[in-house]
């Protein structure tokens, strides 16, 4: 009785190229700019005398929006990273 050895090596294919596809970090990029973009969103409402308190900062952009569209930007990145691409073929 002859007993076979396993060469894994020799069963896996030969994949070369990057490990995400070029579709993937497009959408990485995108996924970026929407977070800056809540970045963006949140800036701003301070006051210009340090004595005088503006409640600007507290508007629904500011506390609401911005944080959500960041949320978002990072969820839009971890899909784009894990998104497995369609066969072309």
């Amino acid at each position: 009785m002859e007993v076979k050895k396993s060469n894994r090596k020799e069963e896996q294919p030969n994949k070369t190229g990057f490990p995400i596809p070029v579709e993937n970090y497009r959408m990485i990029l995108i996924g970026f700019g929407i977070v800056v973009l809540g970045f963006v969103l949140m800036m701003g409402g301070g006051s210009d005398d340090p004595n005088v308190f503006s409640y600007a900062i507290f508007s629904f952009r500011r506390i609401t929006l911005a944080p959500v569209v960041v949320l978002f930007g990072f969820a839009f990145v971890f899909w784009a990273i894990i998104r497995k691409p369609k066969n072309k073929e």
